[in-house]
């Protein structure tokens, strides 16, 4: 499903500048480096400015409306996905999915397409594994490790497909695999949404992009799409108008899965854009929509 997968740290690193000390007898001679303590202080100085940044930003969102966070539409949200994903509204029903869409990302499973070849399903396996220890995929995770960032099967056939299908019957799994989905994907994409000034429909739009290409930073990952959008419209919190904003981020993504392994454009075409144009930025139900030509209503 997605390019790649890039988990970014709660903390973002900060590159700090190098710090060259010169005496009049070795003025000279290369620059030493920074003294250990000089590259903690900045570090730790990094940190607490990250830190407070987030603490103002959630204070922001801390005042806004729930948007797609709101129980009802987290539910049509998903709906929504698996529709595109997976030609169903039952996303429920994707636990024990898996299989290989021969796109280069290894085996794709579960309700947010976890890849093994993309981080997200080994780390989902490892951060179960650490609550649950004796799981029927605990004894993958050397072959996870081991075919991550590719599309290898290796030590994972003939046994992972039918583990991961008995594993995705047991609820803590399920939960497991909801509690990834919202930390990696959801959360993310719903306070950037919210931070850019996007209503609930500018908030399915950042989740729909991220599931599908990823928290990446390359030109084809969500986060390169979201600059790329930005050179070409403002967002609604840099005083732009939100509907050019959406449109620009659209028009983006559209190029973005013309050119992924099928090359089909609806979920955009004939479900985001049609919501957008009818000025449905509040995603308000009922909806009617076309992916791969098939129509899926919500009332």
């Amino acid at each position: 499903m997605r390019r790649g997968v890039l988990i970014f740290a709660a903390v973002p690193v900060v590159a700090t500048a190098a710090v060259f000390l010169f005496s009049p007898s070795d003025s000279g001679d290369a620059p030493s480096a920074p003294p250990a303590a000089t590259a903690r202080s900045a570090r730790e100085e990094a940190k607490d400015r990250a830190e407070r940044e987030r603490e103002q930003d959630d204070a922001v969102i801390a005042d806004l409306p729930a948007g797609l966070a709101a129980p009802d539409k987290k539910e049509l949200a998903q709906r929504l996905v698996a529709s595109a994903d997976n030609s169903t509204l039952d996303w429920r029903g994707l636990y024990g999915s898996i299989e290989d869409l021969g796109d280069g990302q290894g085996y794709t499973a579960g309700i947010a397409g976890f890849c093994t070849g993309t981080h997200d399903l080994r780390t989902l396996v490892e951060r179960y594994t650490d609550d649950h220890p004796d799981n029927g995929l605990a004894r993958y995770l050397p072959a996870l490790r081991k075919v991550d960032g590719t599309d290898s099967h290796e030590g994972l056939d003939p046994g992972f497909t039918a583990a991961w299908q008995a594993e995705a019957e047991v609820p803590a799994f399920r939960k497991a695999q909801e509690e990834e989905r919202d930390r990696v994907y959801f959360e993310p994409a719903v306070r950037l949404a919210k931070l850019d000034g996007l209503a609930t429909l500018g908030q399915f739009v950042y989740y729909d992009a991220i599931i599908f290409h990823g928290p990446d930073t390359g030109a084809d990952g969500f986060y390169g799409l979201r600059e790329q959008a930005m050179k070409r419209a403002k967002t609604p919190a840099a005083g732009g108008d939100e509907k050019e904003f959406l449109d620009a981020f659209l028009d983006v993504r559209r190029a973005a899965l013309r050119d992924s392994r099928d090359g089909d454009t609806s979920r955009v075409d004939t479900a985001q854009r049609r919501f957008l144009a009818a000025g449905n930025l509040a995603l308000a139900t009922p909806l009617t929509w076309q992916v791969y030509g098939d129509t899926y209503q919500v009332p």
